[in-house]
């Protein structure tokens, strides 16, 4: 545990040094960055985006995104694949959201114990861990490091987790190991690695500013 923690320390700062360090942008409206959390499923953050625009432009409110049927919102999100799942999930998100608060304005989570409200919303289908710590860290500027894609292989590739521990087991394994205040700027550091030098197919383990403390790293 004390090796990891140290290793995540110098981890944070190398990447840092490296790429500089992030700054959270402020407090951001929580729905509507969880609705866009859901369209970034299994796409790119450009399709998120056009979908996203489109939702807003077709729709004035989410009240009305709630009563439209299911297959329109999937044509209109349709550039973020997987349009006619992913409209069924919103519709079912804003449902629940309105039945069990009676509005869609999510701003108290923030105030929220985080763990709380990650086991409130993961019960809806479409939002798992990974999904609602996004929310809680870019919308609510809580110090929590999520897991996605590009974290997950790059905690398994450093060996700060077992090779075999899944997102949801990678999340739990390294929230005490990100340093105090910490968690976004590593976060961000971690997606910029991975988009750009640790890929999921022939990483440039070469040009990474912290291969000599990857035990998977091939030194050419």
């Amino acid at each position: 545990m004390n090796d990891h923690l140290h290793k995540v320390g110098e981890i944070t700062h190398r990447l840092e040094s490296a790429f500089g360090e992030p700054r959270w942008k402020g407090r951001g409206n929580p729905l509507g960055s969880l609705i866009l959390t859901v369209l970034s499923q299994s796409t790119n953050d450009n399709n998120r985006d056009v979908a996203y625009a489109r939702l807003k432009e077709r729709f004035p409110d989410w009240h009305s995104v709630m009563a439209a049927p299911a297959n329109e919102i999937a044509d209109v999100i349709r550039p973020a694949g997987l349009g006619n799942q992913k409209g069924q999930r919103i519709k079912e998100i804003l449902r629940w959201i309105y039945a069990t608060y009676g509005t869609f304005d999510l701003s108290f989570i923030c105030d929220m114990a985080p763990q709380e409200v990650i086991e409130t919303f993961i019960q809806l289908k479409g939002v798992g861990i990974k999904t609602i710590s996004v929310v809680l860290m870019f919308t609510c500027g809580v110090d929590i490091f999520p897991v996605d894609t590009h974290v997950h292989r790059i905690c398994r590739r450093l060996g700060l987790v077992p090779e075999k521990a899944n997102a949801e087991k990678t999340f739990v394994l390294m929230q005490p190991l990100v340093p105090d205040g910490k968690s976004y700027s590593l976060h961000m550091n971690f997606l910029l690695l991975g988009r750009t030098v640790c890929k999921a197919q022939k990483p440039r383990c070469p040009e990474c500013p912290i291969a000599d403390l990857c035990p998977s790293a091939v030194l050419i």
